[in-house]
Order: structure tokens, then sequence, then C-alpha cells
């Protein structure tokens, strides 16, 4: 009975010490500065996101993150640092939805987006309005999708494989209609030649959007995301409308290499979590249009694969082609 119970007691030990490396390294972590990789250049929005999360983080963890601009390529570039970097919590990647997009519009890509990365926690979601100039006498989503079936619209977004063209290829597919896209190098642009009426209509970041609603310059008619935004309450979902399958939502958030202890991104997501929650986190967000992202790593895990299956099927479906 004696060794019965001392075989019982080692072979216990036994497969409880694989787990003890794991909660050691979390409990040490993190030890040095951290590195956070933004795929993108400085000013983006992403970038400046990043940087309002990273500072509160900096001081909960007790270490230095040092923000590194990897710009170029869509924001694979950076990305693929982040994939081939050491898993170990010390290389993070702050990104966005064009995570997701970055294998439909490059097949050849260096990184698997979802099978190379592990997911820690959004920072939260940015709706895309369907938007038009005043002088376009347009009132409703209804009337838009109208026109556009009686062709010769055209609609404007921040680049080719951005989130803009995503989300208006989305409510285009749904609706059924034909439209000439006009790509631009940024969403102010494209925000302007809509403004001057020359595009007839975008699909652009609430963040971006909110000043000229709210100056008048643009008209809302309506948002890509499951649940109106808070920032516009009035304005309908595309959803709400009767356009299936034409939400879109734009999520910024924080993600590691694939094989990084499960201990040390469960150390980041609580921590991550406690910022997102500070008022002067908040009150940040809130004029950008940020809503609310609560996802676990698993889930946001799984919303980025499913995000990637629905891109590679986009663009097939809108034959959608990329140089």
């Amino acid at each position: 009975m004696t060794n019965r119970r001392q075989f019982l007691h080692l072979a216990a030990g036994a497969l409880a010490a694989p787990a003890l490396p794991g909660l050691a390294a979390a409990q040490a972590y993190p030890s040095r500065t951290v590195r956070a990789v933004v795929p993108f250049g400085a000013g983006s929005t992403i970038d400046i996101v990043g940087r309002i999360v990273m500072d509160p983080l900096s001081r909960l963890l007790g270490q230095t993150i040092v923000i590194e601009n990897r710009g170029g390529a869509g924001g694979s570039i950076g990305s693929a640092m982040v994939a081939k970097a050491e898993p170990d919590g010390y290389t993070l990647l702050i990104n966005a939805s064009a995570h997701s997009s970055a294998l439909a519009v490059n097949p050849k890509l260096s990184y698997h987006p979802a099978d190379d990365f592990a997911g820690v926690i959004p920072f939260g979601t940015v709706p895309n309005v369907a938007l038009v100039a005043p002088s376009k006498g347009i009132k409703s989503l209804k009337e838009l999708v109208d026109k556009a079936k009686g062709g010769g619209l055209s609609y404007a977004s921040a680049g080719m494989g951005s989130a803009t063209h995503w989300a208006a290829e989305r409510l285009r597919l749904s609706a059924g209609f034909s439209a000439t896209h006009v790509p631009f190098r940024s969403g102010p642009d494209a925000l302007t030649e809509v403004m001057t009426g020359r595009v007839d209509f975008t699909l652009m970041g609430m963040s971006s959007a909110l000043p000229f609603i709210q100056d008048k310059k643009l008209v809302p008619l309506a948002v890509s995301t499951v649940k109106r935004s808070s920032a516009l309450p009035d304005i309908p979902t595309s959803l709400e409308l009767g356009f299936a399958n034409s939400d879109y939502s734009f999520w910024m958030g924080l993600l590691v290499a694939k094989k990084t202890p499960p201990a040390i991104v469960e150390k980041l997501r609580v921590e991550t979590e406690r910022v997102l929650k500070l008022p002067e986190v908040q009150s940040k967000f809130k004029p950008q249009g940020i809503e609310p992202m609560p996802l676990t790593p698993a889930q946001f895990d799984a919303l980025i694969k499913k995000e990637v299956d629905a891109n590679i099927a986009l663009v097939k479906a809108a034959g959608l082609k990329f140089n």
C-alpha cells in the first residue's frame, strides 16, 4: 500500500511538473523591456490607439514597452517580424482587421494570420459608416442601393484591401449592385472626395468620419456592425435594414507569436483588460467611436480564423484582383 501511495504521489508530481516552468515564466514576466510592433506608420489610427493602451500597460507590468513602427506591404512586414520572433511575450503585435485580410490580398504571405499568432485581447471595434455628401440628396441606405442598382455610382476607399474596401464590398455583394471602386492613399483623401461629391459614397471608420458627420458635411446612412454604435445611436445597422452578411467590424488588438506560453498570454490579457477600463483610456476612445469588444483569447483566435476564411471567399466572390 505504501509503495502504491508513493507511486501515485510521484505520478501526480510528474503530471504537474510541465506546468511549473510556464507558471514561473508568467510570474517573472516581464523582467526586461518589451517591444510592441505596429505594422503601420506613426500617426496611423492603430499607432495612436496602440500608444494609448501601451503607456498605462507598461506601468501595470512594471517594464518599459517600446513601440516600433514597421510599416509596409499592408502591415505584413511588421507582422512577419512578430510571427518569427521568439514566442516569449517580449515581442508583441498591435494590429487591426488588416491582419485578417492579409492572406486574401497576398496568398504567398510568409506567415498565416491565424495559425502563426495567438490573440491576446481586442482593444475595441470601430464601426464603418455608409456616407454620402448632403448634395447627393440621399437620405437612407435603401435610397443609395436603389440608385446604385440603376448603375453609374462610385465608391471611395482608403486603398485596395483596406477595411473601407472590405466593408463596401460586403455591402455591395449583399445588396446586389455594381459600383466603380476608387481607391485612395488614405481615409482622409477618400472622405474629401465624397464630401465634394466627386465620388458617390464610402464606408469609412467612425473615428475618421464622426467630425464630418457632426459638422453636417457627410450624411450617415447605416453602420456596418452587428449592433448600433453608441456614437450614432439613431443610425441603423445595415443588418437591421435587411442586408444579410453586410456587417464588417474594424477591430484593433494585441497579438503574440503562436507558441507564447498560455500563462504569459493570460497575464497580458488580464493587465490589458485593466487598462481598457481606465477612465483615462475610455476618455480617449470615446471621441474616436471605439466600442468595447470583450473576447477571450480563444474567442479572438476564432474570430481571426473566421475572418481570414471570409475574406478569401470575398475576394473570389467579388472577383477582386491585387497586384
